[in-house]
């Protein structure tokens, strides 16, 4: 099986995670471009050689690929750069030329984060992002387009928004001309309300319409969520190729507060959860028809944020594992684990050994990210033909490194004692759950950390 993947950007996340993914199948071939035409925080991607490399390619059987990456260089310079609708289109013809497989694609509606840190934004966001965010929340629930930005400034960011927007309208035609197979808009960082969500629902709109017109539905689709998107577009490419539908028992271990919306997101964690199932090209069924269980530890009243401070209830109950192969999403805080589950967790596992029966563990960033992410390696050892356990046992010695002692601890004391990331430093720290984790997964690992932003946010965890 060939499977390609034109990422996001040049994040461990968006990069190596699927890499790491790919390779617990050793039937399963992914190719990626080289991490360097890749766009960065604060550069574009080398379009044209990634075109060039995806030209050069053999017959692929799906090709998964973030059109951001053609269209702006990238996520995140969709949200900064000028480029031309001109530019854009030119090169969105090349990439229709290339494209050959089965074609899962996805585009980003523009976020409006609701902060003045212009870290991923244009430079006045400083000053009038979060006065921004408020225009837009306004606008759309009340109608009101007062505000105190600047007329120049006001008109620079609605142009961005109303470009990236034709574009991505202009991705329905190419569902309809059979140039993409599926199509995914993905909503990140979202409110209530707010101009993203507007487009969204003009969006959707669109789509049913189209589906009117044609008497069937088309394949494309609004998510919630960003970066797992094109882990979760390839599972269901594996799903797709596999010709076969994993049937997952999502379990709950706070049932009574599954409604509950999650921080950057806008529906419940319930709704997350099967949306994400069901993306991967899985279906959700009862426990006892489940290939897999899905163990999610949701939060009560709200989901906490260790590295914001914003605070929650710990796990404080029992749980069993399931007899038969089982993942864990640890979303009751966001941006990293939950300590004292995990701490629960790892004394099962200390206790009965690494069961073959463990799919993964997973708590990045957002709860889609963490959904999203976990269902695609589940989904690729579910269907492994040739599979490789150690590669399976890197990967998660990786999630469990970088979720839950860097992101729930380690992160934690760095902002504290740090202005900047220092390899030696984390190294020094992370070595008593290194060490633990030997223990469990029956390795000893050379592991090194890099933080490829130069920001506490992200850190890449080399396992070898």
């Amino acid at each position: 099986m060939k499977i390609a993947l034109i990422p996001i950007d040049n994040r461990p996340v968006c990069y190596t995670l699927p890499a790491e993914i790919a390779k617990i199948d050793d039937n399963l071939k992914l190719f990626l471009p080289e991490r360097k035409l890749l766009g960065g925080l604060n550069s574009e991607a080398d379009v044209d050689g990634i075109l060039d490399w995806l030209e050069g390619l053999e017959e692929m059987d799906a090709i998964v690929v973030s059109l951001d990456t053609i269209a702006y260089g990238g996520l995140i310079s969709s949200r900064r750069y000028k480029n031309s609708p001109d530019e854009i289109r030119e090169r969105l013809e090349k990439l229709k030329e290339k494209l050959n497989g089965k074609v899962y694609a996805f585009s980003s509606i523009m976020r409006i984060s609701n902060n003045n840190v212009n870290e991923e934004e244009k430079e006045y966001w400083s000053e009038y992002g979060k006065k921004i965010f408020e225009y837009s929340y306004n606008f759309h629930k009340l109608g009101d387009d007062k505000t105190d930005v600047p007329d120049e400034i006001l008109h620079d960011y609605l142009a961005t928004r109303q470009r990236n927007f034709a574009v991505n309208k202009m991705y329905l035609d190419w569902v309809e001309q059979g140039i993409i197979d599926m199509l995914v808009f993905s909503k990140d960082d979202c409110a209530e309300f707010g101009l993203n969500v507007l487009e969204a629902q003009i969006l959707n709109r669109m789509i049913r319409e189209k589906e009117k017109i044609k008497g069937e539905k088309i394949s494309a689709l609004i998510k919630t969520g960003a970066d797992e998107i094109p882990l979760t577009l390839f599972a269901r490419a594996v799903s797709d190729l596999n010709k076969k539908v994993p049937k997952i028992f999502p379990e709950f271990l706070a049932p009574e507060h599954k409604y509950l919306i999650s921080n950057y997101e806008d529906i419940s964690i319930e709704n997350s959860a099967w949306a994400q199932i069901e993306l991967g090209g899985c279906k959700i069924v009862d426990e006892e028809d489940a290939d897999i269980v899905l163990l999610v530890n949701n939060f009560e009243e709200k989901q906490g944020e260790i590295v914001m401070g914003k605070k929650t209830k710990s796990f404080a109950g029992k749980f069993e594992l399931p007899q038969k192969p089982f993942i864990i999403a640890d979303v009751r805080f966001a941006n990293g684990s939950d300590n004292k589950f995990v701490e629960k967790l790892l004394k099962k596992l200390e206790k009965g050994g690494l069961s073959h029966d463990f799919y993964g563990y997973s708590a990045w960033n957002t709860s889609a990210n963490t959904l999203g992410s976990l269902i695609c390696a589940a989904v690729v050892k579910f269907f492994a033909k040739d599979y490789n356990e150690e590669a399976f046992k890197k990967l998660q010695m990786v999630r469990f490194l970088d979720d839950w002692a860097y992101q729930a601890n380690v992160r934690q004391i760095l902002k504290l004692t740090s202005k900047r990331p220092d390899v030696r430093t984390v190294k020094k720290m992370m070595a008593p759950c290194e060490k633990r984790l030997d223990k469990i997964f029956g390795m000893k690992p050379s592991i090194k950390y890099k933080f490829p932003w130069k920001r506490f946010f992200e850190i890449e965890v080399g396992v070898n």
